[in-house]
Formats: structure tokens, sequence, C-alpha cells
């Protein structure tokens, strides 16, 4: 081993956060470990929904990467300007880096100026911002049409439309307004979930209309008109609201497609088990990613995912650092927990990677899977921000990530 190493990181998410403190656990203080993002923020994004019917607030959600250092994790609040991922140097907004080894994690972005009026018409609950102001018009929403809409493809966590939908439901009978609230979902998929599989995408659909809940597949959004509160579909025909809550269009940061990262897909190909790109030392990992499955269908933007895939490249990257112990594999295996209201929440669960169609199962609406959900999001934040007890974490991560409880 000739010195130490650079780990350079980018990107402040789950698969980012992960990798870092996995590299750091395994690597001596010798090597670097370096983080990059914009934002000091980490958010728990699981719990966005919750911030959309005021269950939570912010501070309840988020963790503070500033404390990163106090792990042995070096922070760097800047943006990301450009990456060359021949050379593995970054330029960012507080200067140049340079890395033995690089991996991408900066996940997807939303962009709802995709879709002509969406950006001036509509609700989201897909970032802290988009969840407090959603959370501000259903506090004056007093009863009309609302329409739950799929406005892109791909988008993160394929449960959350269902989800949403759901606990949108359950507030207004909480408010006891539902019966002045006429609800309709539209996605351009052809029933929720699809990767799944059909069994799953059925008895999520009927979960959705069992609530009163009218599901309009293969619905491809096309433009917004804010004026007439209108949302216009492939084929002409045009849905009239009162609140338009939407999922809406994600793309690959621009600095990643400018790096040549991203393949023809516009998201970063990488090998699916091992997370690494065409460049050498250089992985990517997370929503800013698409594998393709053996069915032809991506594997889902999912924070359970990036977090699997990041446990990987970290051992990977520490096993050729240290020259010891062996490259590891992401096997494909994940959850997906869908809020129901009433204190439950179902959960899709299984490997994702399996031929030919992933093998996941649907297990219906429960209470421990919504308090497992509870307690995971509790976990998380502890886990990363709290305070530092190595023999507790190593317990607790043996408890939890040994799917005693649902991953986020």
């Amino acid at each position: 081993m000739n010195g130490g190493k650079t780990i350079l990181i980018l990107g402040g998410g789950v698969g980012g956060l992960v990798a870092a403190h996995s590299l750091r656990e395994r690597l001596g203080r010798e090597h670097r470990v370096v983080l990059v993002d914009k934002s000091r923020q980490h958010v728990f994004a699981p719990s966005l929904l919750w911030l959309m019917v005021g269950w939570r607030g912010v501070p309840q959600i988020t963790g503070d990467l500033g404390r990163l250092p106090q792990r042995g994790i070096e922070f760097v609040q800047a943006e990301v300007l450009a990456i060359d991922p021949a050379a593995r140097k970054v330029t960012t907004s507080a200067g140049e880096f340079a890395a033995d080894y690089l991996v991408v994690a900066l996940g997807a972005e939303l962009a709802p100026q995709a879709v002509p009026g969406l950006a001036e018409s509509a609700h989201w609950y897909y970032d802290v911002g988009g969840a407090e102001r959603l959370r501000g018009a259903l506090a004056k929403f007093d009863g009309g049409r609302v329409a739950l809409v799929v406005a892109g493809m791909p988008y993160k966590c394929p449960g959350a439309p269902w989800e949403g939908a759901l606990l949108l439901d359950y507030y207004f009978r909480q408010r006891g307004i539902r019966d002045k609230v006429e609800m309709s979902a539209y996605t351009p998929e052809p029933l929720p979930m699809p990767v799944a599989g059909p069994v799953v995408g059925k008895a999520l659909k009927e979960m959705v209309e069992a609530r009163g809940i009218a599901f309009s597949g293969q619905a491809k959004l096309t433009a917004v008109d804010p004026a007439r509160h209108e949302s216009v579909f492939e084929g002409g025909k045009k849905v009239e609201y009162d609140l338009l809550v939407t999922i809406p269009p994600h793309r690959c940061p621009q600095v990643v497609k400018d790096s040549g990262l991203a393949g023809e897909t516009g998201w970063v190909s990488i090998q699916p088990r091992t997370m690494a790109t065409a460049f050498e030392r250089v992985y990517a990992l997370g929503d800013v990613t698409m594998i393709k499955l053996a069915n032809g269908k991506p594997l889902p933007k999912a924070g359970v995912f990036a977090h699997g895939q990041a446990e990987a490249v970290a051992r990977t990257i520490a096993a050729e650092v240290m020259r010891a112990g062996k490259p590891a594999e992401f096997s494909g295996e994940g959850y997906c927990i869908v809020e129901t209201g009433y204190g439950r929440a179902a959960v899709g669960a299984g490997n994702f990677y399996t031929e030919p169609d992933p093998a996941v199962a649907l297990q219906l609406p429960s209470r421990y899977s919504h308090l497992s959900k509870v307690a995971f999001e509790k976990y998380w934040l502890w886990r990363w921000f709290g305070g530092r007890l190595p023999g507790v974490e190593a317990l607790a991560d043996r408890v939890v990530f040994g799917k005693a409880l649902p991953t986020a």
C-alpha cells in the first residue's frame, strides 16, 4: 500500500451517507473519506409523506451533514460543477478535488418544468419545500377534485404515489371532509409498481380503489393548464382539478450528463452487482443510475437499493485499498413500505434480480409494518447523526439490517 488513499463521494443522500460511514469504519485514518453535497441537510425521504400531512416537522426528519467530521468523514458543502471521471477529478464551488476512488451518488433531480404548466400549478411531496407547500395547501382545502398524477418516468420510490393517495384519503377522513373530496389517480404505468409483477400491482390497485380513489393506468400527462385547472393527457383527454398533486418528472443531474458518465438512457450505466462504471475506480449508485433487469424493466429508484449498493461498493473499495478481504456484490434485495393510514402499512419485499422476473411479494397492511417504519426512521437518524456508541451501533445494525425491520 503506497500511502493513504482519498475516496471522494458525491452526494449526501442514502447512498453517499452509507458509503462514507461504511468506508470510514473499514479504513484506517491515514485514508481520507470525503463527502461533497451542496446542502448540509440530509433528509429521511420516506418521512416526507408524514411531513405532508403534518405528522412530522422538518427537524424530525433531517440530519446535519456538518456533523460528519465527528465520525472522521470530511464534509464539503459545495455544488459539484464538473466531473472528470477518467482523471477522477471533481470541480466544485469550493475548489477542485482529486481522488483515488470516486463514488457518484448525486441522485435524481426533480424536473416539473419538463411538463408545460406543471411547475406553476402542481404540488408534490418529493422534497422538503414541496411537502411543506402541500401541507399548507391541504390545510386550506375544504373539498373538491383532487388529481394525483404521475407526471413522468422513471421516478423515485415506486410505492410513493399509492402511499400518497392512501394517506391523503386517510387525512381527509380524519378531517371529516372525505365525502366532499373526489380523488382520482393517473399514471403512465399499466398498474402500480409494475416491476414487482401483476399480482403486486393488482393488489395495490385494489387497495386504492377500495378507498374510493379512481385509478387510471396508461395515462401520460402532456400539459397542465393552470388557468383552467385542467390536466391534459396523451390523446387529448382533459381532467379538471381543484388540487393537483403530482410525482414530478425526474432527470439525471446535468453535471453527470456533461461528464460522460450518463449513457443512452440518460442515466449512469453500471455493472448491476458491483456498481462499477466504464471508468477505472469510479462507481455510481442509487437514483443517478439505471440498471436494466432481466425482464427489461429498470430497477426502481429507491433508498433501500442505494443502501445495499453503497455497502457493496464500500466493501469492495476497502478490500482493494487494504489488500485484504474480497470484493462485495449487491444482491438485488429490497423493500417498499406503503403507508395506508389507520396506523398500518403494507410491505412489498423480495429480490429484484431473480430471473425472468423479480420475486416480490406484498404483505397486507399491518400495525407491525407501520411501527417498523416508525422505528426505522428513529434508528436511521440516530445511527448516522446521533451519539457515538460503536458497540450498540453494531448490534443495532445486525438487528435492523438482518431484516428484523424493513428498510427505507
